[in-house]
């Protein structure tokens, strides 16, 4: 699925002169409810880059850097993957495909994903432009430990601070 969401993200760079919709695969889940809210409440903008029209459900396009597609599979609760805050918004980032960093939601249902490309826009500033869509979705739980964050803390005090070995664990 990421080589995909990857190969999706060069396709946008290629049309970006042109004023065609963006081409790609929609999530598994993309015609749950839960993506509807976040479709309604996408940001005009991201960064500096403009909304551009896609052809699938479930899916938002910035410019020639950003992606999302919301109903994902939802995250393992077991994954090793590094994760991060953003206002109230759990994050799983995957930099294996770098510049291309692919973030998926963790905790919530449905799950997105927001693909950035890190030499045009700084993936903190993309997903902190979307926390306000996707966090419409419903909470289901939190990563216990965090690599970074992002906007106000979470008034969870159960949450610990970061540490050095992330991990999504959910808290009990």
């Amino acid at each position: 699925m990421l080589r995909l969401t990857a190969v999706a993200l060069i396709t946008l760079t290629a049309l970006t002169g042109c004023a065609q919709a963006v081409n790609f695969e929609p999530a598994e889940d993309a015609q749950n409810p839960g993506c509807a809210e976040i479709m309604v409440r996408l940001p005009d903008t991201v960064g500096d880059l403009a909304l551009r029209e896609t052809n699938s459900q479930g899916t938002g396009a910035w410019g020639d850097a950003v992606l999302l597609r919301c109903g994902v599979a939802i995250p393992d609760r077991a994954s090793t993957l590094p994760c991060v805050l953003v206002d109230d918004v759990y994050w799983l980032r995957d930099d294996a495909d770098a510049p291309n960093y692919v973030f998926t939601t963790y905790g919530r249902d449905p799950a997105t994903e927001v693909i950035v490309n890190r030499d045009k826009l700084s993936p903190g500033s993309a997903l902190f432009d979307l926390v306000n869509a996707v966090s419409a979705t419903t909470e289901t739980a939190k990563c216990t430990e965090i690599e970074d964050s992002l906007g106000a803390p979470t008034t969870d005090s159960s949450t610990p601070a970061p540490t050095e070995t992330p991990s999504p664990t959910p808290a009990s």
